[in-house]
């Protein structure tokens, strides 16, 4: 058994959900993959489930009856990784916009020290391709908002491309993460450094979907807006449960 667990939450990818899964299975070191899916109505889980039949013991489905949001779909893979004793434990969305190959990279700074290894947009300029300028600036301008609200120095704070090492997820209160969007991804980096764990970002380039739809939306951004505010005024006034 492999000791890395790459945790994909699906809603309607049947246009990429295969060719990601043998993207990451073509590489040198040895992946497993959760899909975690939210019921997708296009079929997602039942084309995972065909899979399985070529990747056993790689290839594992856990499909949610609803569709609960990204931040929940993380915890139940969490929850499902840490009880299989997985070491290193990924989060990479299904669309391709994080490179299959990068994964070893993310690794490999956990090998080389990370316990947080971040798979950032912005730790070398800006590396996006494919999206328009306002989105560069409103994704670049929330990052520095963070850094300045939470004095947590992460150039992408945002980034769904991340390695945990296991004992970061086992030692964060999982079951008290209250954001499911983009903001999501801003408390679990913050809960870690708040433990002092080691926060590394490996610069990569994230390339917008070519298929598929966008899951983004005016609700999720707003949520990593506000959110960041009641995130940092919870860690000051009730430190003894965040």
């Amino acid at each position: 058994m492999t000791d890395s667990l790459v945790i994909i939450p699906t809603f309607n990818e049947i246009e990429n959900i295969e060719l990601i899964i043998k993207a990451v299975f073509a590489l040198e070191k040895d992946f497993s993959i959760l899909i975690v899916d939210d019921n997708s109505p296009d079929g997602t889980a039942k084309k995972v489930r065909s899979l399985q039949r070529d990747y056993v013991n790689r290839l594992f489905l856990e499909v949610r009856q609803e569709k609960f949001g990204l931040g929940t779909a993380y915890i139940h893979g969490f929850k499902w990784a840490i009880e299989r004793r997985y070491d290193y434990i990924f989060e990479m969305d299904a669309d391709f916009s994080h490179a299959p190959a990068d994964l070893v990279k993310l690794h490999q700074a956990c090998l080389d020290g990370a316990d947080v290894a971040i798979g950032s947009r912005y730790k070398k300029g800006i590396n996006v391709v494919n999206w328009p300028l306002h989105r560069i600036l409103l994704s670049y301008g929330a990052s520095f908002y963070v850094k300045i609200i939470t004095g947590m120095w992460v150039h992408d704070p945002t980034a769904g491309f991340v390695c945990y090492k296991r004992k970061v997820l086992e030692t964060i209160s999982l079951d008290s993460v209250k954001f499911i969007g983009y903001a999501f991804q801003i408390e679990m980096k913050f809960r870690a450094h708040l433990q002092k764990y080691n926060l590394v970002e490996v610069p990569i380039v994230f390339t917008d979907r070519i298929r598929g739809k966008s899951k983004m939306s005016t609700s999720i951004v707003g949520e990593a807006v506000f959110g960041v505010l009641q995130m940092k005024f919870r860690s000051l006034f009730q430190k003894n449960k965040f």
